[in-house]
């Protein structure tokens, strides 16, 4: 009998015990294709010599230093290297364990510069409905996916939410996608002046829906216009890129494609690439010095903030992906990942949407591709997908509720950068002949 309490407790799964390139390998010896990369983590693959060897070195050499008393070599120049890198002024990385650590972090430095800089009334959070942010309690508050939050609810502090950018169900018939864009974005103006200009503080968006919209990038114009915004009202714009980031999207960072710079971005997932749990907050120059030159206390803080070994890795993670040209990479491949889905399931009956940025592509499911009628709930489809491509040796990120957090199903891949064209072809065969499985049982 196993100890270890599983994410659900009825159907255990099997034990990996091993893994190469793009592949996981289970007790059994049974293969699977990681067209996932897990949830967009294993950008690099599975396995990677150099990688490994630079964890190892990190962990003889130092394992752990507590940030309340040490920085570490590691963590400076990991630092260095992203904020080289990163957009516009964002200067100063705040390392933590992963992404929800991240957007918490972001959540609390945007309330304290407010409270530094004389502002306590800034105290609202806007953010978007269907987006998802992470599972720590502020996190899952500035999350939008009603399923997520339902059964906290009453434990959730209070965020107001507007209409995602989601052009494939929310553009009119007879409106441009620049249109769409402005009439998308002003809901953001339209709530800032309902809840008073000088009470907002920030918000949240991810440049890419992830988990719960399956890979939505923003129509062109979007962003300036938000970012327009946020300037004229004194609101922080924070973005979510902990799984979008990071080369995924054929940029380093998911932003730069939408021609804006954030107040506060938060990474992960591919940061460490699966080696090592690591995520990261970045923030302005200006944002930093407010805390420099208040109480130089930032209120907020985890036992593993820029643990050696993690920076170790993210460094490592960091230099391969800018050494050996692995955004770049990404972007081809990921649109040769495209082509190849939109070759397989472009005209498929029960694909309604194709969608995505690079290496993080999205298929939505619906009964009825004229009307973009979703299936029913009850048929439980994207789990019906998930087994199936599980049981051809293909992992794959199928969720539900993806229009209003119950109703509608799609499929999200983000596979590792290094994949092949073959496993491409691996990947799209598996996946097509999943959905079909998947669409026949719900259907009988």
């Amino acid at each position: 009998m196993s100890h270890v309490f599983p994410r659900h407790t009825h159907k255990p799964p099997p034990t990996a015990v091993r893994g190469a390139g793009c592949y996981l390998y289970d007790a059994d010896g049974k293969a699977y294709l990681d067209g996932s990369g897990g949830a967009a983590v294993s950008c690099l693959g599975h396995g990677d010599a150099e990688i490994i060897a630079a964890v190892q070195e990190q962990t003889a050499q130092l394992a752990f230093a507590h940030t309340g008393f040490f920085t570490s070599d590691p963590a400076e120049e990991l630092a260095d290297l992203l904020a080289e890198h990163a957009p516009g002024d964002l200067n100063r990385v705040y390392f933590v364990s992963g992404g929800s650590e991240a957007t918490e972090a972001a959540l609390k430095l945007a309330r304290q510069y407010f409270v530094e800089t004389g502002q306590p009334q800034r105290r609202h959070v806007i953010a978007r409905q269907q987006s998802y942010h992470g599972n720590t309690l502020g996190a899952l508050a500035a999350g939008g996916n009603a399923w997520r939050r339902a059964q906290f609810a009453p434990l959730l502090m209070d965020v107001h939410h507007i209409a995602p950018c989601y052009e494939y169900m929310l553009r009119a018939e007879d409106e441009s996608a620049e249109a769409y864009g402005l009439r998308a974005a002003q809901e953001l103006e339209d709530t800032i002046l309902r809840l008073g200009p000088d009470s907002v503080m920030a918000f949240m968006a991810e440049p890419v829906v992830g988990a719960t919209l399956g890979a939505v990038p923003a129509v062109d114009g979007y962003f300036k216009r938000i970012r327009e915004i946020c300037d004229t009202y004194g609101v922080l714009l924070i973005l979510d890129e902990v799984m979008c980031g990071m080369g995924r999207t054929g940029h380093l960072f998911a932003c730069e494609a939408d021609g804006v710079t954030p107040d506060i971005l938060c990474i992960a997932k591919g940061l460490g690439a699966g080696y090592q749990p690591i995520g990261a907050m970045l923030c302005t120059g200006a944002i930093y010095d407010a805390i420099k030159d208040g109480s130089g206390f930032f209120q907020h803080g985890h036992t593993y903030l820029g643990h050696p070994v993690a920076t170790a890795a993210g460094r490592a993670v960091v230099r391969k992906l800018l050494r050996d040209d692995l955004v770049a990479r990404a972007a081809w491949q990921g649109d040769r990942l495209s082509a190849a889905l939109t070759e397989r399931l472009g005209q498929h009956p029960h694909v309604g949407d194709l969608r995505g940025r690079g290496m993080f592509q999205g298929i939505e499911l619906v009964q009825d591709r004229e009307i973009k009628q979703p299936f029913a709930p009850e048929h439980g489809l994207a789990g019906k997908v998930k087994a199936a491509a599980f049981e051809a040796g293909l992992i794959c990120y199928p969720m539900s509720g993806t229009r209003d957090g119950k109703n509608g199903d799609h499929v999200l891949l983000a596979p590792p950068f290094i994949i092949s064209d073959a496993e491409i072809d691996e990947l799209v065969d598996k996946l097509s002949g999943a959905i079909d499985h998947a669409i026949g049982s719900a259907a009988g």
